[in-house]
């Protein structure tokens, strides 16, 4: 069973929807998606042609869940797309209709993808609208130190933030008892993610569109059959490495089309191979790649272009370069410092092989300005951690 919201490129990833049906309906699950789809032609808010659902056979979903709904009249559309006003506040409501279509199919197979909206700013109103009784609590809380020092709207917004991702632990619990109470618990795959995090416009004019560690890294926790062993995994893990996790975890066969790789030899131990660093495509508020190690952050920008009509680019500049290590809030960019070009040299040949490696034309990337900064020189090996 997924469970996350919509990630990444949606033409890619309506694709990807397909492929994971193909894989599980093909080897007889049944298969259903319920919340937030955003995955439809751009002209689709609410309802989505069938021909357009990723191969679903069941389906409660909106195109865009926050403008077809509010915190508490939550409405989605059934298979005939006829809509469905679910009771209750919007989390509740998509978990509830989660438990019920889980008990409907408990004697069967099944794969399940649960899409929240929450934690999501309400789009109708600029705001994080938390379940009645959940901002309070949680007004004035402890910001990650780029939050509190960038200036956005973390101060205002956060009480309700963390007040969403209260209800969402909670529904989780409430999905796990469902499971346990049917007995299904040792036999399911629970995958809990996100498609991305808030840095509550420090780094742009919007909330979550860059490179930077607010916006990308996000919580993965996977329970069930073969992951009952519990510990962290460290390596570099993205989220086109979650569809082959579940499908080799399922024991089906893996397409040889499909991007990403199962995580499940690194539980086992076996970590030769593994990517060195996660690669990460922006678009939208800028037309931006970046490239991570477990040290190093390095990103570039298109200087010209609309993110929104072109998710590419054939030129970029250096942006950013942060020593994770040292920065891991990402306070002090290090582009252009003399101390750092061989860091940044050896960050941009990975960068450009990566976008390389997934079918785009190799670009141009303009160094940043030069300017000395009073840093120590990095060392090469340094340069390649």
């Amino acid at each position: 069973m997924g469970w996350g919201r919509e990630n990444g490129r949606r033409a890619r990833n309506q694709e990807l929807g397909i492929r994971i049906y193909l894989c599980f309906g093909g080897a007889g699950y049944e298969t259903g998606y319920i919340g937030k789809w955003h995955l439809a032609d751009k002209d689709a808010v609410g309802a989505v042609d069938r021909d357009q659902r990723g191969g679903y056979t069941h389906w409660l979903a909106s195109n865009i869940l926050e403008f077809t709904s509010e915190p508490y009249n939550t409405v989605l559309y059934d298979g005939e797309n006829t809509p469905v006003t679910l009771p209750g506040y919007r989390v509740d409501g998509l978990t509830d209709a989660a438990i019920r279509y889980i008990d409907a199919h408990k004697d069967h197979p099944f794969y399940l993808f649960l899409s929240f909206l929450e934690p999501h700013q309400q789009n109708t109103t600029g705001d994080y609208p938390a379940p009645v009784g959940y901002r309070k609590p949680y007004a004035g809380s402890w910001l990650p130190p780029d939050l509190a020092a960038l200036g956005g709207s973390a101060h205002r917004h956060i009480g309700g933030y963390y007040g969403m991702v209260k209800r969402l632990d909670e529904a989780l619990g409430r999905l796990l008892d469902a499971l346990r109470s049917i007995g299904l618990l040792d036999k399911t795959i629970v995958l809990f993610t996100s498609d991305h995090g808030c840095h509550f416009k420090t780094r742009n004019a919007e909330y979550k569109r860059s490179p930077h560690e607010a916006s990308i890294r996000v919580p993965s926790a996977l329970c069930g059959p073969g992951f009952d062993g519990g510990g962290r995994v460290d390596e570099p893990v993205s989220i086109v490495d979650l569809a082959p996790t579940l499908l080799e975890a399922a024991g089906l066969p893996v397409p040889e089309e499909m991007q990403g790789r199962s995580v499940l030899p690194l539980l086992r131990g076996e970590r030769e191979g593994w990517p060195e660093e996660a690669f990460v495509q922006i678009s939208e508020s800028q037309v931006g790649r970046a490239v991570r190690t477990r040290r190093w952050k390095y990103g570039v920008v298109a200087p010209e272009g609309d993110g929104r009509k072109e998710p590419a680019a054939d030129r970029y500049r250096e942006e950013y370069l942060y020593d994770l290590r040292s920065d891991p809030y990402e306070l002090n960019n290090l582009a252009g410092l003399v101390s750092h070009r061989e860091v940044s040299r050896v960050m941009g040949e990975r960068l450009v092989r990566r976008m390389v490696e997934i079918g785009e034309k190799e670009p141009i990337i303009g160094r940043a300005p030069e300017r000395s900064g009073g840093q120590l020189r990095v060392s090469s090996d340094e340069a390649h951690d």
